[in-house]
């Protein structure tokens, strides 16, 4: 599907206006961590759902759809953190992806007619996610949508400072370094810096999202700053 170029400027100005949405219908400050089911359900009024996406839809590396005419949303059944606690952060970040698709996308598919039924008379999903479809423009739209609304730029930048004791990036090139002597990792390996860890658990997010987002924050600095959101 051929979407519009979206700066990244946009994408976090369309995810904060969600989160200030959110805040002023209900009369709240958004707590940490930013509650995106209670989002997607009770301010957008969507439904939200587990189901067996890879045996229905019959997509092995499938983690969520979302069904824009019937405003329902399904995360794959392996996501589920009551099932493995370890899912959390890619739990939450599926959520903030599906809503990065509602809050961007969703014009597309609005007025497009069902597309043929798929399984007991229900149509096929408007929007199918998959971890290997993570390079594709919309997916990486809905990627950086996610990460702004799960990591808001103010909240990142004072949970830093209260962290750390100063606004001051932290240059994680050493740290890094011992990390790949350590545990004998190749060039390819993405090490998560113990900043990023205890920063993630704050936001509950994954490290290598917390890690990503620090980078585009320029809160730290790394050699190789080309991580994916999806890691672990």
């Amino acid at each position: 599907m051929k979407v519009q170029f979206l700066p990244k400027e946009k994408i976090e100005a369309a995810a904060q206006n969600l989160l200030g949405g959110y805040r002023k219908k209900f009369g709240l400050e958004v707590d940490l961590p930013v509650p995106v089911e209670e989002i997607l359900e009770s301010f957008l009024g969507l439904n939200l759902e587990f189901d067996d996406l890879r045996k229905r839809l019959g997509v092995p590396d499938i983690l969520g759809a979302t069904w824009v005419r019937e405003r329902r949303v399904v995360i794959d059944q392996s996501l589920d953190p009551t099932e493995d606690p370890r899912k959390e952060g890619r739990y939450r970040f599926t959520i903030a992806h599906e809503l990065g698709h509602w809050e961007l996308h969703r014009h597309i598919f609005e007025g497009v007619p069902g597309q043929g039924v798929l399984f007991d008379d229900s149509p096929e999903p408007s929007i199918v996610c998959r971890s290997k479809s993570r390079k594709d423009p919309m997916e990486w739209q809905a990627d950086a949508f996610a990460g702004c609304l799960l990591m808001p730029k103010g909240a990142m930048i004072e949970a830093w400072e209260s962290l750390n004791g100063t606004p001051e990036p932290y240059v994680a090139m050493s740290e890094i370094a011992e990390i790949f002597s350590r545990f004998g990792l190749n060039k390819n390996d993405q090490p998560i810096v113990q900043v990023a860890w205890d920063l993630a658990t704050i936001f509950q997010v994954s490290g290598q999202a917390m890690q990503v987002r620090l980078t585009e924050l320029g809160l730290i600095r790394l050699e190789n700053a080309s991580l994916d959101l999806f890691g672990r």
